[in-house]
């Protein structure tokens, strides 16, 4: 195997389909990346740890065909830290070469026999915008689940129906739901696939950049897979597996209580107060006609207080919340102000976005979140 390839074009394939590779993998193969160069002037750069696979193709000045497995991390490390010249990669029977300049590398080899086959690429689902997909994805997944001892939480559900999908995520604590609309293969279509929150972060990250982005899902026929395309690049991951709790149903049917404030004005308030709330105490907002007012702290300890301008419907309402939770859900939201919308102190607030002070909730992204009950 011998080519040449341009020394950015290569870092970005490599550090792109090494990202996922696993730390501690159960076999050392894993942990490399391959490298199929065609003498159609390809080079096609594949990983994959049996849960995740990666495949980025790259054009390149091939003068010899060959495969070769070597290990993903180093080779990522050294193709972004190599001179902005032509690279010059060569296999020198169980070693790889990489020249570059007046730097040259010399790197193991792994047995590419042993190297698994990559999934196929399931049949196309449909397409979707690559910017409206990384940004869904990023306001949901901050309500998923890190604990792995609940890989169902852990999980984003997709729901498509036709043109509409909608992704949910909770971790029992809070819930955001966010829907957005697609062009589908087949108008008809109906499905649902749960998909670990990081895996769809991290492809539509690194995907939606791209413009249009194509998805592509298995499920009910042995192995219930979602795949991604775009650029010449491709990713799958298998689908968590288990029944997705209800949680659609715990998004209130009627509010007769809600507020209206700025979205940036509140974040800001809230991260200022929340510098004397210690670990896992809550910050409280007490609404009143024409404000709330944020306060932290009690007793002898360190305490804050601020106040901001708001608008109030219904009755006085004071309600406590996890500060990194109230933060998550506030920086979720695209819009000028924020509506918080109330059944009763100590039940789940809705937030959603809205243009206007006294204009109407958009109701395509909503973060449903479980109060704190505030020591009095």
């Amino acid at each position: 195997m011998r080519f040449r390839v341009d020394r950015d074009v290569l870092a970005d394939a490599v550090t792109w389909t090494a990202r996922s590779l696993p730390t501690r993998p159960p076999v050392p193969v894993l942990a490399g990346v391959r490298l199929e160069a065609d003498t159609t002037g390809t080079v096609q750069l594949s990983s994959f740890d049996y849960e995740v696979s990666a495949r980025s193709q790259i054009p390149a000045d091939v003068s010899e065909a060959g495969s070769v497995l070597v290990s993903g991390r180093l080779l990522a490390e050294i193709s972004r830290a190599l001179p902005d010249k032509p690279v010059d990669v060569v296999l020198e029977g169980t070693k790889v070469i990489v020249t570059c300049g007046a730097s040259r590398f010399t790197l193991l080899t792994m047995p590419v026999e042993d190297y698994p086959n990559l999934p196929v690429m399931p049949p196309t689902t449909g397409t979707v915008d690559g910017d409206e997909l990384t940004h869904a994805v990023a306001q949901v997944s901050v309500a998923a689940s890190r604990d792995d001892t609940l890989p169902l939480l852990t999980g984003v559900r997709v729901e498509i129906e036709g043109e509409k999908v909608t992704l949910l995520a909770t971790d029992r604590y809070r819930l955001a739901l966010r829907e957005l609309t697609w062009k589908p293969s087949s108008p008809d279509i109906s499905t649902v696939a749960l998909v670990r929150a990081r895996t769809l972060l991290d492809a539509a990250k690194s995907l939606g950049s791209a413009g249009s982005v194509t998805v592509a899902l298995a499920t009910g026929t042995g192995v219930d897979m979602i795949g991604f395309e775009a650029a010449g690049r491709q990713t799958t991951s298998l689908l968590v597996d288990g029944d997705y709790p209800a949680v659609r149903r715990l998004f209130p049917d009627e509010t007769p209580i809600h507020a209206v404030v700025g979205t940036h004005a509140l974040a800001d308030a809230a991260k200022r107060v929340s510098l004397v709330a210690e670990r896992n105490t809550p910050i409280r907002l007490s609404f009143s006609e024409g404000q709330v007012v944020l306060d932290a702290g009690q007793g002898d300890d360190a305490q804050a207080s601020e106040a901001i301008e708001s608008t109030l419907v219904g009755d006085d309402i004071s309600v406590a919340f996890n500060p990194q939770f109230l933060l998550d859900g506030l920086g979720a939201l695209s819009t000028p102000f924020v509506r918080l919308s109330f059944t009763h102190p100590n039940k789940p607030v809705e937030f959603t976005g809205q243009q206007t002070a006294d204009g109407e909730d958009n109701q395509e992204y909503r973060y449903l979140l479980v109060p704190i009950r505030f020591a009095s």
